[in-house]
């Protein structure tokens, strides 16, 4: 049995109030667009997660609030102050604890183009990639029983999503 992991960095954030920390950013109105658009196509795939980790950040929980409402069935929602701007290390470590079998992670840059990078068997020949842009989705296969000790290129991709891929749909 395999377990499914969704990648998705939070939408575009708003940079127009220079007094509000980083954590504290929302989205922006594109961002608000593209967390919508991208929650429907999850929903839409048939990818819906038993679980929504997520960053404290605003960015990240107004992107999931938007998001969710393109699912069939809304999953459980833990946030994780250490995913924060996480390290990919932290990542897995917030990952290894978990026992659902389908998990969405939702959160921030650099450390989401890190980990899916080394998690990918067979990278994609998509420049967005590398650079996992804002509302990047992108969903993995693991041929484990377990969260624990993920290996280097342990997972096979299922689909990768952009924004710009859903425009005019």
């Amino acid at each position: 049995m395999s377990l499914r992991l969704i990648l998705m960095r939070h939408a575009k954030s708003d940079w127009g109030s220079p007094e509000l920390n980083d954590h504290d950013r929302p989205l922006n109105a594109r961002g608000r667009k593209a967390a919508v658009a991208m929650g429907a196509w999850v929903g839409q795939s048939g990818w819906s997660p038993d679980l929504a980790l997520l960053s404290t950040a605003t960015r990240v929980r107004e992107t999931w609030e938007r998001a969710s409402g393109g699912l069939d069935a809304v999953p459980p929602v833990e946030l994780d102050p250490a995913l924060y701007l996480a390290p990919p290390e932290d990542m897995l470590a917030a990952l290894a604890v978990r026992t659902q079998r389908s998990i969405l992670l939702l959160g921030h840059n650099p450390g989401l183009a890190a980990l899916a990078q080394w998690l990918v068997a067979e990278t994609p020949e998509r420049v967005e990639f590398h650079e996992f842009p804002t509302a990047a989705t992108l969903v993995l296969s693991i041929d484990r029983e377990d969260w624990h000790d993920l290996g280097e290129r342990c997972a096979q991709v299922l689909d990768f999503v952009v924004p710009r891929d859903l425009a005019g749909q």
